[in-house]
């Protein structure tokens, strides 16, 4: 019986340590990026595209994960400095020592080249255009040291997701999937705003760039609605040029009034629902839009 328990025990510490890599990047959080990247390929089944086999979509689904994988951890890593004395993020997974530096940076470096590696089966331009594209992820944690656009550069960072997945179905880049992009670019930035509201006086105060730290919370919330504007406007935009029906439309509406009700609960700074308007709003406009796109698609055939 001891010697079966001995057996089994490196099996649960590995599966430990697969559970606490998958924390330290917020694998949940995939629930963001993955229904626009999907939403992309049902769009792209209505202009020439190449077939969407099994091993396709598997291959798709292996490059969002490795490539967000890569992104989190580099994060975390390049972030373990101000993560241990930032208040809200001294208990982080590197700063406590749950997982130890080293161990995040080769976490970013294995997913980010098994990333390139998928991204060859993908087809010619997805192999050319996966460099660019884990820089910009990668670059990302280093943009709050030099510039307060960080928020847009990650809004980019997730657009790359249904850029990706258009490009990967095989079909050709065109207005519509452009203005898809513009949509989750400023849907992002904005939401994003909202949330690093909780860190404006840290981020002053510490030499972090941040449009909260900047331009103080007032402006902060103008910008972030303004920004959620134009997200219903592209999208509505994405919808009319790629000539979809009117579900696609209702998905649009539904995630204007859920990004409403995020403002609403924010408020004027009203900083202890901040973690409840960023995941579970923002949730639910990418689970939304996707239904919709979905079933549109299913209906029109």
């Amino acid at each position: 019986m001891s010697e079966g328990m001995t057996a089994s025990a490196p099996s649960r510490d590995w599966l430990a340590k697969v559970r606490t890599y998958g924390s330290m990047v917020a694998f949940t959080h995939t629930v963001f990026a993955l229904p626009f990247a999907a939403s992309a390929v049902v769009l792209a089944q209505r202009e020439p595209h190449v077939p969407l086999t099994a091993l396709r979509v598997v291959s798709m689904l292996a490059c969002m994960v490795t490539a967000r994988t890569s992104a989190m951890a580099f994060n975390r890593w390049s972030d373990r400095d101000v993560d241990a004395i930032n208040p809200r993020t001294k208990g982080r997974h590197v700063p406590v020592g749950a997982v130890k530096p080293g161990e995040a940076l080769a976490l970013a470096l294995g997913s980010g080249l098994l990333f390139l590696a998928c991204a060859c089966t993908l087809g010619f331009w997805p192999a050319v255009l996966a460099p660019a594209v884990l820089a910009v992820l990668l670059g990302y944690s280093l943009a709050k040291r030099f510039t307060w656009g960080a928020h847009a550069w990650l809004g980019v960072a997730l657009a790359l997701a249904p850029g990706g997945a258009w490009l990967a179905a095989g079909a050709v880049p065109n207005a519509g999937i452009v203005a898809l992009m513009v949509g989750v670019v400023t849907w992002l930035l904005g939401f994003d705003v909202l949330y690093s509201l909780q860190d404006e006086r840290f981020d002053r105060d510490h030499g972090l760039r941040s449009i909260p730290a900047r331009f103080g919370m007032t402006r902060a919330l103008v910008i972030s609605a303004g920004a959620h504007v134009a997200t219903v406007v592209a999208f509505a935009t994405c919808g009319a040029l790629l000539h979809r029906g009117p579900l696609f439309f209702v998905g649009t509406a539904v995630c204007a009034v859920i990004l409403t009700w995020e403002h609403a609960i924010v408020g004027k700074g009203n900083l202890a629902k901040i973690d409840k308007a960023f995941f579970d709003a923002n949730a639910w406009v990418s689970v939304a839009f996707f239904a919709c796109t979905l079933l549109d698609g299913v209906l029109r055939g």
